[in-house]
């Protein structure tokens, strides 16, 4: 008897310790495990009192054992498995180098520095950006560029600004950047979605808003959407140039990650309306460093001066050291070297990630499947919120995010998660999955009334 009740400690333990069994899970009743060990109910019971007292497990009156809320799996003690921070893979960042090109700036821009500086942005930054732009196939000159604190700073005015097709509405990809959600909701501006899938938008349903929503501009995110991974092809971004253009809406173009994109033919949008039609934003915030606050938009000529009134009304011009250190670095070939690195790192994190969502999903459970990029996004069964993933997983220090914040009101959906690769170790990957998975497994064995047929399992 004495064998068969430190039999159930150990295997418990041992579920706990791999992950099988983990905060919130109901144990199998003291009538299972005493035919699944072939012992009597008092041995299970005694080996499950001792596993109270140790406080791994509690009891709930008339409804059973379950797994206590703070017991941590030793081997992972202590250890955050990070899916929601967004900024830039902490120990690929160049902080050597680009400290060296700080120190050049401080030198180079003495005056600068102490005074305020263009506030279009250093005419020999905006120089070194027109030539970096050409590797994203995005051809302009530098009097076309404004430098900004940042894309969200850019999203913001032009969600505030006229624009010169004289109309007031804009029209969202949803879900979409909860950024430029944000910006919607304080200026009150009156705002359209179109129905995003890793299939893309109905061109027949974009061309009707287009030509009946009095719609400002089209914001889209057209490489490694966020929260979707989604990216268009050439044909789908050529397509959507030309209805802009026949309905003479603007398009802003936020390719945030399309230094990562592999398919070295794959396009941006402004490749297929130079003129005007499309403004181009590109920041250096999630594949450089994230407290640099530097982006820049390419901008029509005739929007120039008027985006230049609003910017100055928010911060006159941006940091003139950032701008500094970045042209050095942009000039000395650092920043191409640097692109190169981080590309394969996030390819093979994107990979990683899926590899394990395949292989650990449970049924009725949904992914995305990017080529690359930060984000993928995990659609989850009808009887399971995000909300009750993200509480069950912050319990155990995994930290993912609840995709509904990135939903206009009439468009919100409860039940995605979105995960972020650029931040999370790719070796807690696919634990952070299995965890991850066991959730929905365990929520939808409480809405059927049935114990996951995983816990404790043997063959007998």
């Amino acid at each position: 008897m004495n064998s068969k009740y430190m039999q159930i400690i150990e295997e418990v333990k041992e579920q706990l310790a791999t992950g099988k069994l983990y905060a919130g899970c109901k144990l199998p009743s003291v009538r299972q495990l005493s035919e699944q060990f072939s012992c009597s109910k008092n041995t299970v019971i005694r080996a499950y009192a001792e596993l109270e007292q140790e406080h791994v497990i509690y009891a709930i009156p008339k409804s059973g054992y379950y797994v206590v809320n703070e017991f941590q799996f030793n081997e992972h003690e202590q250890e955050i498995i990070d899916f929601y921070s967004a900024g830039p893979d902490i120990n690929a960042l160049p902080y050597v180098d680009f400290q060296h090109c700080l120190n050049q700036a401080i030198e180079q821009y003495k005056e600068e520095l102490f005074t305020y500086s263009d506030q279009q942005g250093l005419y020999s930054l905006r120089v070194q950006l027109a030539t970096y732009l050409q590797s994203l196939q995005v051809f302009t000159q530098p009097e076309r560029l404004v430098v900004v604190s940042g894309s969200q700073q850019a999203l913001n005015l032009f969600v505030a600004m006229p624009f010169p097709n004289g109309r007031s509405n804009i029209l969202i990809e949803q879900p979409s950047y909860f950024g430029i959600i944000e910006s919607i909701d304080l200026h009150q501006v009156t705002t359209f979605g179109i129905d995003l899938t890793m299939d893309g938008i109905d061109l027949d349903r974009l061309e009707y808003m287009f030509r009946n929503h009095d719609i400002k501009f089209f914001y889209v995110i057209p490489r490694f959407h966020n929260p979707l991974g989604h990216s268009y092809t050439n044909n789908e971004k050529k397509k959507i140039v030309e209805l802009a253009e026949k309905y003479d809406v603007y398009i802003v173009e936020d390719d945030f990650l399309g230094d990562l994109d592999p398919n070295t033919k794959a396009d941006p949008m402004f490749s297929f309306a130079p003129s005007g039609r499309v403004i181009y934003i590109k920041s250096f915030s999630k594949v450089f460093l994230p407290g640099l606050r530097i982006a820049t938009v390419v901008l029509p000529e005739r929007m120039v001066a008027s985006f230049l009134r609003y910017k100055f009304s928010s911060d006159f011009n941006s940091s003139a050291l950032s701008q500094g250190a970045l042209e050095i670095y942009l000039k000395n070939g650092m920043f191409h070297s640097h692109l190169k690195k981080i590309k394969e790192l996030y390819r093979r994190k994107m990979q990683t990630l899926q590899e394990a969502c395949e292989l650990l999903l449970p049924a009725n459970t949904y992914f995305s499947k990017p080529t690359s990029g930060f984000y993928l996004s995990i659609f989850l069964p009808e009887n399971v919120t995000a909300k009750q993933i993200v509480h069950m997983l912050n319990e155990q220090q995994i930290y993912v995010d609840d995709a509904s914040r990135m939903f206009l009101q009439e468009y919100k959906r409860e039940n995605i998660v979105r995960l972020c690769i650029s931040q999370v170790n790719e070796s807690q990957i696919k634990f952070g999955i299995e965890r991850l998975a066991h959730c929905i497994t365990l929520i939808n064995s409480r809405k059927h009334h049935q114990a996951p047929k995983t816990f404790l399992h043997q063959n007998v």
